[in-house]
């Protein structure tokens, strides 16, 4: 045995790593995180080569060899004059996803009832990444198309939907309007100081509203969706142009999209009463 102080003759055992250093990332961790980001950058909207390699922090020969690969597996797909948009096996997965996701199974023909009652465009999404992601949507009959669709994404604190999911979320409220203020200080105006109490409101009425604050003379009306545990897990709402929306038909659907929510919600498991208001 070496004496106190002497470094040890033998190496270090190969099983017995350093405390002080940082595990090392499993093989082939790196190429896959770097890939992975190539994917989101063309999903957030880069469209070059050079727009990849900003985006990725990759030099453009890397960026150009991962897109390559990505492209040969269609998770991406090269439209010509070096530009790229999502590929075709990534729509067929985000269509399995959906499809596998018990809310958009069990939520289906109460939406289609919903639907047929109430002939204006139907929803339904859930929360992802900050941002309402849209797992369903049936089009209305009458007024102009949305721009909303399946697979897509909006701004939680702009749409009905989005205020839907967040009604449990109080401590979520301010911090959230604050950043809203922060990107768009001119469209939130005195909105922003008003929307805790506004989200209080509808808190205790257990739904939404959207009056044009996402599209212009777009209202919609929106409700959550509970699980087994009483949590928030998606929403629903009707919208639809403003001349098929005003104030009064907006209060009358109050109970009819809260009821479809509620549906839904049992379908799920939950049980009255519905949130921590009852």
């Amino acid at each position: 045995m070496s004496a106190p102080g002497t470094p040890s003759p033998w190496p270090a055992s190969p099983s017995s790593p350093d405390p002080a250093r940082s595990p090392e990332p499993p093989r082939g961790t790196q190429a896959l995180r770097r890939g992975l980001a190539v994917v989101q950058a063309v999903a957030d909207g880069a469209r070059t080569l050079s727009d990849i390699s900003a985006a990725t922090d990759l030099t453009k020969s890397t960026a150009h060899r991962l897109a390559q690969g990505l492209v040969g597996e269609r998770i991406i797909a090269e439209t010509g004059q070096g530009h790229y948009r999502l590929g075709g096996r990534l729509i067929s997965w985000g269509g399995a996803a959906i499809a596998e996701n018990p809310v958009t199974e069990v939520a289906g023909p109460v939406l289609g009832q919903l639907s047929e009652t109430t002939q204006d465009t139907v929803h339904l999404a859930c929360e992802d990444a900050g941002t309402v992601f849209y797992l369903d949507k049936i089009d209305g009959r009458r007024g102009a198309t949305m721009r909303s669709r399946v697979g897509g994404r909006e701004p939680l604190l702009r749409t009905g939907i989005g205020k839907a999911l967040l009604l449990d979320g109080a401590d979520r409220w301010e911090h959230l309007a604050d950043a809203e203020h922060s990107r768009h200080p001119s469209s939130t105006g005195d909105e922003h100081a008003d929307f805790s109490a506004l989200m209080a409101n509808y808190a205790r009425r257990g739904v939404a509203m959207d009056i044009e604050e996402n599209e212009p003379g777009i209202r919609c009306v929106a409700a959550p969706v509970r699980d087994a545990h009483g949590r928030i897990v998606a929403a629903i709402s009707v919208s639809a142009t403003t001349p098929y929306m005003a104030s009064e038909r907006m209060e009358a659907l109050v109970n009819i999209v809260g009821g479809a929510a509620r549906d839904i919600s049992i379908g799920l498991g939950a049980r009255p009463p519905f949130g921590p208001t009852g």
